[in-house]
């Protein structure tokens, strides 16, 4: 029998409509049949006796302080929505998009509109991480969220700002006005080792301040971010088998001194419910994220320059490769990228970076995003079978050492902002950025107005900033005397249009 196992994110989903229900999303990445016995096992004695084997272990330590330290500082996020529909019979019409492909029949509108109640969409969890309101939580959590509400162990209730997200990493910082909060240290998840004792802290189901222990299971455990079809999702996740349910989503996972080491993020289930394996971000991870988003207003993302595939034992054997049976072996080198600055060629095997090993794409995605652009590594790689390290200066996506800033894109003289899943909902697309903080520049010059919806450039599909950036830098290398951006578009109010921006001086 083939039994499938699916990865859960942990957002607890309500639908008000007189019941409660769990919405989860799911990646089918395979597995076998999970199950679970609870025989004890039994030996022979020295006469031929039979005894039992205790098949429980009493924990070796008392986890009352670590839970104690950080229940206060977990808190509860709900993210509300405000429902989208059509009454015809009351000739209500609330939705933009109709009014304009339509029209609005004025002399059938009721005189006074009803306002527009707010629904709960989600649940989970979050982390204080200052004593002046920041928290860190999933950025499935809030994402598509028109106003967040965050409950503290208190029972005092915040409206909560979001500061920035990345959902390649899957961490979304917001912001409550408050002072004096209680705060989660954070810890080292470097540091951590299997088989060391953790606890998971949440709002399962929405049960605050709900603990559960467990162990850590795995380091550097990846779910299949490339079959799932986001190749670009990091995935270096701490596995554990703390219990953990929907409504978990960016809990604490902590160590039994009480700190920081992951946000609980996901479960392998076959049910949608905890079966025994969970997933936590790794506060490296994090902390690096959360900085860079308080500082720049987007993460840096620094990059090697290289297509890689994970070396196996048998791709080892055909390669002639008898130096190391796995690693990440270099299939192409990107030009004018760090690595072909450095070096480094096809066929190397990376087998560290900066003494961190890398057996897999699991630890080389989680090392690489704990640096910058700019920042220099030592890459420690085998070559002709005999180990060589390089010494490498990681760059951006653009192929530089700068760093980028939200707000910085000022050779167009705006910023970009991806489309929530509401608005693609909303506009009825499934990519685009919004033109944001739009200043004196080519867009403007062009009569591009503010929160113009772009849907592909030349053609492109645009998904992020760094799409709109990549396009921007081919078009002024090229050799093309007439340096043109067309665009394709729409405004909120669904009008489509097409814009063609100048880029030659």
């Amino acid at each position: 029998m083939n039994i499938y196992g699916k990865v859960t994110l942990l957002a607890f989903c309500s639908a008000i409509a007189g019941s409660m229900a769990t919405v989860v999303a799911v990646n089918t990445i395979g597995g076998a049949d999970i199950s679970s016995s609870s025989q004890a096992a039994v030996a022979p004695s020295a006469k031929g006796s039979l005894f039992t084997v205790g098949n429980s272990v009493t924990p070796p330590t008392d986890f009352t302080h670590a839970a104690e330290s950080t229940i206060n500082g977990v808190v509860s996020i709900k993210s509300y929505v405000t429902p989208r529909g059509y009454n015809m019979g009351g000739q209500q019409f609330n939705d933009p998009l109709f009014d304009f492909f339509f029209g609005t029949p004025r002399r059938q509108m009721p005189r006074q509109q009803q306002p527009k109640s707010e629904q709960q969409q989600g649940l989970g969890s979050g982390v204080i991480i200052s004593k002046d309101g920041y928290i860190v939580t999933n950025n499935h959590v809030i994402d598509g969220a028109e106003r967040l509400e965050v409950a503290l162990n208190d029972n005092s209730i915040y409206n909560a700002k979001v500061i920035g997200t990345d959902p390649t990493t899957d961490v979304a910082l917001l912001k409550i006005e408050a002072d004096n909060l209680p705060v989660i240290p954070m810890g080292d998840s470097d540091a951590l080792k299997v088989g060391e004792w953790v606890l998971a802290v949440g709002n399962p189901f929405g049960f605050t301040s709900t603990v559960t222990t467990g162990i850590v299971s795995a380091k550097a455990r990846s779910m299949g971010a490339a079959q799932s079809g986001n190749p670009m999702s990091i995935e270096s996740y701490i596995q554990t088998d703390a219990a953990v349910n929907p409504g978990n989503s960016g809990g604490a996972l902590v160590n039994i001194n009480g700190e920081l080491v992951g946000i609980n993020t996901a479960i392998y289930s076959q049910t949608g419910n905890y079966v025994g394996y969970s997933f936590a971000i790794p506060t490296s991870i994090v902390t690096k994220v959360v900085t860079d988003i308080k500082q720049y207003g987007t993460v840096q993302r620094a990059m090697l320059g290289v297509s890689y595939i994970e070396l196996t034992p048998q791709l080892a054997q055909e390669k002639g490769i008898t130096a190391v049976n796995d690693g990440i072996l270099v299939e192409d080198v990107v030009d004018r990228s760090a690595a072909m600055e450095a070096g480094i060629k096809v066929g190397d095997v990376i087998i560290a970076i900066n003494g961190a090993k890398t057996h897999n794409r699991a630890q080389m995605l989680g090392e690489m995003s704990k640096y910058r652009p700019g920042d220099v590594v030592n890459v420690k790689f085998i070559r002709d079978n005999k180990e060589k390290v390089a010494k490498v200066t990681l760059r951006n996506t653009q192929g530089s050492t700068k760093m980028t800033k939200a707000d910085d894109f000022t050779a167009l003289g705006c910023a970009f902002k991806p489309l929530t899943k509401e608005q693609q909902r909303q506009y009825m697309v499934n990519a685009g950025v919004q033109v944001v903080g739009l200043k004196d520049g080519k867009f403007k010059e062009a009569g591009i107005k503010e929160n113009f919806i772009i849907l592909d450039i030349n053609g492109s599909r645009i998904k992020s900033q760094d799409d709109v950036e990549r396009i921007y830098d081919a078009i002024m290398k090229s050799n093309d005397p007439d340096k043109v951006m067309f665009l394709t578009g729409l405004y909120p109010t669904g009008k489509k249009v097409y814009y063609a921006v100048p880029l030659s001086e």
